[in-house]
């Protein structure tokens, strides 16, 4: 290694991994990404694509509570439990709605909003101007909403995003129409958000990160960690599924899967998955112009560069249970009931695992135990909208300098 502020392994070549390893080069660091799979082919793979600075609220929210028994009865609701899982995930989900207040609320967009403020800024530090320029569109998201009721009933989190300065603009059905021509009539209501956009191909934004990663001379290792040695000062070697690596520092971020390495590096942490479907429309044949949301189904629809997708809900069953494509099917008739023209044919189905924690806020830390290590885990539903971002800070912190924001909330010492 010739750069003189030595080497970082970032285990996880997901968004949030790769954000890492891009900003970490530009503090003068060399780098090394492990990953069992290929840079974007885990979670970051079937992101929704949205990248929404105002994404800030909780998955917890106000209200949930009194929601919950009729979704968990509901195999196909927004959030569901399998119920072979429910021994296992019942401490979590009672640590989970406990944060279901307005005090938490506030307290998670307000830490959210610091962190994803500056997300364009960010993609843009790390991708060349033609990269960026072709990847991201920055035109707005539209939510819909199929009633009055249904807006009235969101009006507190919107209050809540715009005091901390999201622009939410309320519209009606002749704008919306303007906006989306191919949508459902029947919605009447919307809120625009202009300072929102979306990715193009989110697999693409991964590569086209880790692309520019080896073009500095960052490398890439395809095994699976299955052990961290560590030695006085904290871990020396990764043993992996291909050998024995050397660690002179490390940064684990590897979402879902990161809660056993947390707890070998000192820290134990209630990190769970809340599996999310999509379903990707290869040839629609309608138009869709911006990432469409209907809160209260609880998805988003955005036209990608591989066709449409509509991905969303949350699912309660763990790592290792086999995917339930009924919901992913569930989300095809979401999808014809807001645009009935759409042409569902061609399509094809996905599961993926989003790493959470009980109050919707990521851990971006450095190891209760050893200094040479960083956590940047547990992102939620936003991995897109806060992966570089957190990479950006995590860089700071290696580097010893203050990150741009206070990172107390996301701190690993709050469980």
């Amino acid at each position: 290694m010739t750069d003189t502020k030595g080497h970082v392994t970032i285990i996880g070549a997901g968004i949030v991994g790769v954000s890492c390893a891009a900003f970490l080069q530009r503090e003068g660091f060399d780098v090394t990404v492990i990953d069992r799979l290929e840079p974007g082919q885990g979670t970051s793979f079937g992101n929704a694509g949205s990248v929404s600075p105002s994404a800030i609220l909780p998955v917890a929210m106000p209200g949930m509570v009194k929601k919950l028994p009729r979704w968990l009865l509901d195999p196909l609701g927004p959030l569901t439990v399998r119920w072979s899982y429910l021994p296992w995930i019942a401490p979590w989900l009672l640590r989970f709605i406990r944060h279901a207040s307005r005090d938490e609320a506030l307290r998670v967009a307000t830490a959210m909003r610091d962190l994803m403020g500056t997300v364009f800024d960010d993609y843009r530090a790390l991708l060349s101007p033609e990269d960026f320029a072709e990847l991201f569109r920055r035109n707005g998201c539209l939510y819909v909403y199929g009633s009055g009721e249904e807006l009235a009933a969101a009006k507190w989190s919107l209050d809540l995003r715009r005091n901390l300065g999201a622009e939410m603009v309320e519209i009606g059905g002749d704008d919306i129409r303007q906006l989306e021509p191919a949508l459902n009539r029947r919605f009447e209501h919307g809120i625009f958000a202009p300072e929102n956009g979306s990715t193009i191909d989110p697999y693409r934004l991964v590569n086209s990160l880790a692309d520019e990663v080896k073009r500095r001379g960052g490398k890439f290792v395809s095994a699976e960690v299955k052990d961290v040695v560590i030695g006085a000062e904290g871990p020396t070697a990764l043993e992996t599924t291909a050998g024995r690596l050397p660690v002179d520092r490390l940064v684990l971020a590897a979402g879902a899967w990161s809660s056993p390495l947390a707890k070998k590096l000192g820290a134990k942490v209630p990190l769970e998955t809340q599996r999310g479907y999509h379903v990707t429309f290869a040839n629609p044949q309608i138009k869709v112009n911006r990432t469409v949301m209907w809160n209260t189904r609880s998805v988003f629809i955005n036209p990608m560069e591989c066709g449409l997708r509509i991905a969303g809900t949350v699912e309660l069953a763990g790592l290792k249970a086999a995917p339930n494509y009924a919901r992913a099917d569930k989300l095809t008739e979401i999808a014809r009931e807001m645009f009935p023209g759409l042409d569902t044919a061609e399509q094809s189905k996905w599961m993926g695992h989003r790493p959470c924690l009980p109050d919707s806020l990521p851990v971006i830390d450095r190891s209760p135990k050893f200094a040479n290590t960083i956590f940047a885990f547990g992102h939620q539903h936003v991995g897109i909208c806060s992966g570089g971002p957190t990479g950006r800070h995590v860089a700071a912190l290696m580097a010893g300098k203050t990150p741009a924001i206070d990172l107390t909330p996301f701190s690993v010492n709050r469980f």
